[in-house]
């Protein structure tokens, strides 16, 4: 009887927390930041951080980690905060366009002293904060885009309480 009642204790606290995780096949091979929830990707590839459209854009989203492409490849530096694209030398992720509720990230030049380019990324919670107001989180919207044979959603901010936390848990690939 004990042996049931701590199994079915088990299961009880466990299969909750797992049916809401669903873990990305990651393909993309290099540097990259991307949702440790696949959250609904049709493919199973998962949701990076990449340029909007095609190679280079001044435009930040979220997109399928798609299995070759150079525009998803993001690095984090811990000292300066700086989310850098590993395929633009020299541009970095941007807070620039707060009013822009669709798209208010932005791959600009890289200027440490830029508050807007600052970010805090916790090991244990998995979040990426916004530097200059850490009660903001970079999540993706609740909405899926077609885009071409892969899907797209609206790279934002939101404040961290707000948010289920496989919209804003993050995986640093290096």
């Amino acid at each position: 009887m004990k042996t049931t009642t701590l199994l079915c204790a088990t299961l009880c606290l466990t299969l909750p927390m797992a049916s809401f995780a669903e873990v990305p096949k990651i393909q993309t091979t290099g540097p990259i930041i991307h949702l440790a929830d696949n959250l609904d990707e049709a493919e199973m590839l998962g949701w990076c951080i990449d340029t909007e459209g095609r190679e280079l854009s001044d435009t930040l989203h979220a997109h399928s980690c798609k299995p070759v492409g150079d525009d998803v490849l993001f690095t984090y530096d811990a000292d300066s905060g700086a989310i850098g694209s590993a395929t633009y030398f020299g541009l970095c992720m941007s807070y620039n366009a707060p009013q822009n509720t669709k798209n208010p990230f932005g791959l600009i030049v890289c200027d440490q002293a830029d508050e807007t380019q600052r970010f805090v990324y916790d090991d244990a919670s998995m979040e990426i904060r916004l530097g200059m107001d850490t009660s903001q989180c970079v999540t993706v919207s609740p909405t899926i885009d077609n885009a071409g044979p892969y899907q797209s959603r609206d790279l934002i901010l939101a404040a961290c309480d707000s948010l289920e936390t496989r919209f804003k848990q993050w995986v640093i690939q290096r």
